[in-house]
């Protein structure tokens, strides 16, 4: 089926911020389109400030003035839900209440069209539920924009349990003329982005509960060394502490409180003290032109070893070994049998070795771990994690190495999976995991993780580079550190890291 026409009427139904940006989408694409609020005189507000908005892109130079003439004759405010007979697709952005969606579509059902597409912008309600009460809900299909709208090319087309294909298609194409990214999703709790982006709040908030290290170093080594482009600490600050905890509590009991998504008690406390991040002046950092800014923990310059020795391989660090050699440090060949995973032996004797889900204290020999990184090659810092056998002189050895690759280098607490592992290998697993649950194919996941919240890579992606059979191993050391279920693989994660292993 193709998308609906241009010349169809397109409804919005709440005029917040979410329903004027829908609106100001549909209105550009080329549709007429009709604002309605409960609120009396919002609708017209809305109206308004649509208009001041296009009027700002004529004067950047992003839109015609003749565009904006079009553009101002299609929007119309109404009075009342009868006002939206004749159109070909509503769209509500009202509160996130279920009985106030529910009673809202049964109103419409009555007046609209047989053919009207009918659609919520809920990011965490289910489709199925919002649509229970329609005599038709085959027509019902989840639309859910990214907020700013107009910007984020993102759109999640979720099917409920009762949408017809042709729907959820025609939905999906209509997304796709306005100039947007649609992706399919089944109905599940967050769909894509909410359910698969958990562990990137959830991996942080635990390593601050345990101390390993401070927001400011997690949020600099996520940035700087995961190539994520913000931390989640300043990014949870950004978004509200409250929107993203009740996200959070609400995929966690929508999944009848699986420990995989458990929400965090440091910010509960966070929230009940109405600390909610930028909005309120203060969340994890303090807000406002004198306030400061918290720097992450780095280390003091040290002495580079003149020569280390490699033992078995670094995978995914091999571009380390190249790097060391360019800096002008000696890499010898270890003796001995070759490990797996490898490790640099240090002059001191300590070994160096990538993160792999253990503890640095599971070793018997005095062992820092190392962090993941996107790129090796252009990764400005990188976190050590040393064991509790690592002297003082074994660390500066470590830090002056990274150090002579251009690094900053930042010790934390010898916690499993350091920072950018453990969260980077969770993210594989909740991804490999809808995949496996039918939630949305790898192809589109990858495409929501990546512009909805802009990660660097798509966790599908990051994780044939891993391989799944080493993250699934690394996981399982994790669940044997933390046995509660929260890092036991998946069984998606299982499957695909046997598939590897023989193929």
């Amino acid at each position: 089926m193709t998308a609906l026409e241009f010349s169809s009427p397109v409804a919005v139904v709440g005029t917040g911020t979410m329903g004027q940006g829908i609106a100001q989408v549909a209105l550009l694409a080329g549709h007429p389109v009709r604002l309605y609020d409960a609120v009396e005189g919002q609708a017209t507000t809305a109206a308004a400030a649509i208009g001041a908005r296009l009027d700002r892109l004529v004067e950047k130079g992003r839109l015609t003035a003749d565009d904006r003439s079009a553009a101002g004759s299609r929007i119309t405010p109404v009075d009342g839900l009868a006002d939206l007979a004749g159109c070909g697709l509503v769209i509500e952005a009202v509160l996130e209440q279920l009985p106030v969606k529910q009673s809202l579509f049964e109103e419409l059902e009555k007046i609209v069209d047989e053919d009207c597409l009918l659609a919520t912008n809920t990011s965490s309600l289910s489709v199925t539920a919002i649509a229970g009460t329609l005599g038709k809900p085959g027509r019902f299909v989840g639309l859910h924009f990214f907020n700013p709208a107009p910007l984020l090319p993102l759109v999640e087309v979720v099917s409920g349990s009762a949408t017809d294909e042709t729907a959820a298609t025609r939905a999906y194409e209509t997304a796709r003329a306005w100039g947007k990214t649609p992706v399919r999703s089944a109905d599940t709790p967050g769909f894509i982005v909410n359910r698969i982006a958990r562990p990137f709040y959830a991996e942080a908030l635990r390593l601050h509960e345990e101390r390993a290290a401070d927001p400011a170093t997690i949020d600099a080594v996520l940035r700087e060394s995961g190539g994520f482009k913000m931390g989640p600490f300043e990014l949870t600050d950004l978004i509200g502490q409250d929107v993203n905890e009740a996200v959070t509590r609400s995929v966690w009991e929508s999944f009848f409180q699986d420990p995989k998504f458990t929400p965090s008690l440091a910010q509960r406390r966070l929230v009940e003290s109405r600390r909610l991040g930028r909005k309120s002046g203060q969340g994890w950092y303090a807000y406002g032109d004198d306030a400061p800014r918290p720097e992450p923990h780095t280390a003091a310059p040290a002495k580079a070893p003149e020569s280390v020795a490699l033992h078995g391989d670094l995978f995914p660090a091999d571009a380390l070994v190249d790097l060391i050699r360019k800096a002008g440090i000696r890499v010898g060949r270890g003796k001995g049998v070759p490990s797996y995973p490898g490790f640099i032996e240090l002059p001191s004797g300590a070994q160096l070795a990538p993160a792999d889900g253990s503890a640095a204290d599971a070793s018997a020999e005095p062992t820092i771990h190392f962090d993941l990184a996107l790129d090796y090659r252009s990764a400005t810092r990188i976190a050590l994690a040393p064991s509790s056998r690592v002297d003082e002189q074994a660390l500066k050895e470590a830090t002056g190495l990274f150090q002579a690759l251009g690094k900053k280098v930042s010790v934390i607490g010898h916690t499993p999976g350091m920072i950018v592992a453990r969260t980077v290998w969770m993210l594989i697993d909740f991804a490999l995991d809808a995949v496996g649950r039918e939630v949305a194919d790898a192809e589109d996941i990858d495409t929501a993780m990546r512009l909805g919240v802009n990660y660097p890579l798509g966790p599908i992606e990051w994780g044939r580079r891993l391989t799944a059979y080493r993250v699934a191993e690394a996981l399982d050391l994790l669940n044997d550190e933390y046995p509660n279920g929260r890092y036991a693989p998946s069984q998606a994660l299982r499957r695909q890291a046997v598939r590897e292993e023989y193929s």
